[in-house]
């Protein structure tokens, strides 16, 4: 049988017990025997890969080097994803700087088929693929059981790491606008409507470092370098969604509920969330 993670509760209670337990529960996943079975396969193979022909011809190597990147939905366009890895990302016109979604170009610029040789012949290369493989699949395996802890988590993991990127801004949060997870933990913790992503590219820009600065006292992605502020997001992400799916009053949480619905000022509602 395998394993699933336990998360016995919903909402923000259940996010400090998954914090408290994560740990644990990741180390008797990975341990599992397909992670073991995926791990071992990817050893073997990988440093002979030369070429994105090669890597999309195996089925197993492919779903690995995809889901260390959160990509594995896309397992089955093939060609897209070879595309992508051939053209690299030196060329300003390479498709995968065109494309919103920056989990491409990373996954382009990490596997570097255009270089000789390319770094899948790097010492070290396999175990930092698999490092993330393992951390996304544990995501995906919570998701199973609580999608709104998934997202949690990958908020958590990515915003650390976009806050750390020497760029400018406006770039980071563009990165945040392209991440279909990210972008779902900000518009709910924001209160944003689900027609927000039509409206056009700079007005969104504008919204989000407005409602961040209004809503987390900040509005640079710089501020998710200290964990208490992703923190804050969270737990106003986990709240908004108990709300949106009608948590009882009598809920864990169910107090700054009320304060989301209106029953108390803007300044009780900042404090209670920054707890």
């Amino acid at each position: 049988m395998s394993f699933g993670p336990v998360i016995p509760v919903g909402g923000y209670a259940g996010w400090r017990f998954l914090q408290r337990t994560v740990e644990a529960q990741k180390e008797t996943f990975v341990t599992s025997a397909k992670i073991q079975r995926d791990e071992a396969y990817f050893r073997e193979r990988i440093s002979g890969i030369s070429s994105a022909g090669e890597l999309v011809a195996d089925r197993r190597l492919l779903q690995v080097a995809l889901g260390a990147f959160g990509l594995g939905d896309d397992i089955g366009n093939k060609y897209f994803i070879r595309k992508v890895l051939e053209d690299g990302v030196s060329e300003r016109t390479a498709l995968a700087n065109r494309l919103s979604n920056k989990a491409y170009a990373e996954m382009a610029s990490t596997f570097s088929f255009t270089e000789d040789p390319p770094f899948t012949q790097r010492e070290g290369f396999a175990d930092a693929i698999l490092a993330a493989y393992k951390t996304r699949a544990f995501e995906a395996a919570v998701g199973e059981s609580n999608d709104d802890m998934r997202l949690a988590m990958n908020a958590q993991r990515e915003l650390e790491r976009l806050a750390e990127r020497p760029a400018s801004d406006n770039t980071l949060w563009y990165a945040v606008l392209g991440s279909k997870p990210l972008r779902t933990v900000f518009e709910r913790a924001f209160a944003l409507p689900a027609s927000f992503g039509a409206l056009d590219i700079d007005l969104q820009l504008r919204t989000m470092k407005s409602r961040a600065q209004s809503t987390l006292g900040q509005s640079s992605i710089k501020q998710f370098a200290d964990p208490q502020q992703s923190e804050v997001l969270i737990r106003r992400f986990l709240l908004m969604s108990d709300l949106q799916s009608g948590s009882s009053q009598n809920a864990p949480g169910a107090g700054a509920l009320a304060l989301l619905r209106g029953q108390g000022s803007a300044a009780s509602l900042l404090s209670i969330l920054r707890r």
